[in-house]
């Protein structure tokens, strides 16, 4: 039963203009909105049956334009772009500023010992495999020793990193000491997203043409993704680690914390909370989510095949993951 409302809205792309930086913005803030969340699964369900039956060209009377792009955004906050599988909830990009504000204010806070690096860094860790699995670009499984190996190497890889780090920093300042989480962080970028997006690199992801034809699966736009990912996530994570040390330094210097030391904890989680809330969004539109390139920059074999079906093809596009 159709509607009033046109059936020539296009809701497989976003809402706002991508080819722009404003745009991409406008797009992730309401992806990253944290009260996405807190939706229930009969919410999410709904969102769902609005977007299916909207590309049957079926449309529930009364449905207005606003209410079908909140339920795009609503299902795209839940569901993942390629598999269609609803994803795990801390695992949304909604939840990143509250996880990663939590877990990023505790690795700052308690730095100073290596039992406290080693849990914090497990953490954090055992959030990003979660994160980075559930945001991986193309449809193909991963193991469960895949997931296994990646998830030991870029956990060993992160402590390693943090308590090499405090060892050197011991006898310099403690405001450089600060800086030791985010040095771990950007090397456990560095190593845990390729590892849990390994398989893409063997095997491929899913290019399709500007109308969203599969065209085969490339190692080579893998690389490109992984590589833009790994490059907004340390970028995201930098004003929420580099910013809060400077003010915690000089208010752990006033009265107010030498009198009330717990409240530290609670100050550095609100300060990198805070950083993370534009980050997130804006670091996540560095790059195009739907990313492109040049069908010679492709494998030779698919090269072929695309210029054997399509030989005006010039660009390719994928889902670059986040």
């Amino acid at each position: 039963m159709s509607g009033e409302l046109p059936l020539n809205i296009n809701i497989k792309e976003p809402r706002w203009d991508q080819s722009t930086f404003m745009g991409r913005a406008s797009h992730f803030f309401t992806v990253t909105d944290p009260r996405n969340i807190l939706l229930t699964n009969e919410q999410l369900e709904n969102a769902r049956k609005i977007i299916h039956d909207y590309r049957q060209g079926v449309v529930p009377p009364g449905l207005t334009e606003n209410e079908l792009w909140r339920a795009k955004y609503i299902y795209d906050s839940a569901f993942h772009p390629d598999t269609g599988e609803k994803m795990i909830l801390i695992g949304r990009m909604s939840a990143q500023v509250p996880m990663n504000m939590t877990i990023t204010g505790c690795m700052m806070t308690f730095y100073r010992t290596t039992p406290a690096v080693l849990f914090w860094q497990w953490i954090n860790q055992s959030f990003n495999a979660v994160v980075n699995y559930t945001n991986r670009s193309g449809d193909a499984p991963l193991t469960v020793k895949e997931l296994g190996t990646a998830y030991v190497s870029a956990t060993t890889g992160a402590v390693a990193t943090a308590l090499g780090l405090n060892a050197l920093t011991k006898h310099v300042s403690p405001l450089i000491g600060r800086f030791v989480p985010f040095a771990a962080v950007a090397a456990a970028n560095c190593i845990n997203i390729p590892l849990m997006r390994q398989r893409e690199l063997r095997v491929g992801i899913p290019v399709t043409d500007e109308n969203g034809n599969r065209l085969g699966e490339s190692a080579n736009a893998a690389k490109q993704a992984i590589a833009q990912v790994v490059i907004s996530r340390i970028l995201m994570a930098a004003p929420g680690m580099a910013i809060p040390p400077f003010i915690m330094n000089a208010l752990e210097k006033k009265a107010f914390l030498k009198r009330f030391p717990w409240m530290s904890a609670p100050i550095q989680v609100g300060l990198v909370g805070f950083c993370l809330v534009f980050a997130t969004p804006l670091c996540c539109a560095l790059f195009p989510q739907k990313s492109s390139m040049s069908v010679m920059s492709l494998e030779a074999e698919l090269q072929a095949k695309i210029q054997e079906s399509q030989p005006e093809l010039r660009h390719v596009y994928f889902n670059k993951g986040l």
